[in-house]
């Protein structure tokens, strides 16, 4: 918890110097005060703002994961459809295999 130095006799003394009476400047400094106390327990810290991106980091590490992986999914299960064209007979070449050597046991 971070807490926050409010001097209130100093801020009493300083409200009756412009006029205020000793009753106005109490009750101003007693609820100034008490609006430091609750509001210092809602701030965040520095320490909290670091936990919070460090969450933040981890949730849209987890997220790009997921996308990742059903995008991989989706594409297994749709895959793109491939047209085959066969080659015009003037464009046919021929493929041929190297003559096959008998097999030699070996000694």
């Amino acid at each position: 918890m971070t807490t926050m130095t409010f001097d209130t006799h100093a801020y009493i003394k300083e409200l009756q110097s412009v006029g205020f009476t000793e009753e106005q400047a109490e009750v101003q400094a007693k609820t100034l005060s008490s609006a430091f106390k609750t509001n210092m327990d809602e701030l965040a810290t520095k320490k909290d703002l670091d936990r919070d991106l460090k969450e933040l980091e981890l949730r849209m590490v987890i997220k790009m994961g997921a996308m990742i992986l059903a995008g991989v999914g989706l594409m297994r299960m749709w895959p793109i459809q491939v047209q085959y064209v066969p080659p015009s007979p003037t464009h046919v070449q021929e493929m041929r295999l190297p003559a096959s050597t008998p097999l030699v046991p070996a000694k």
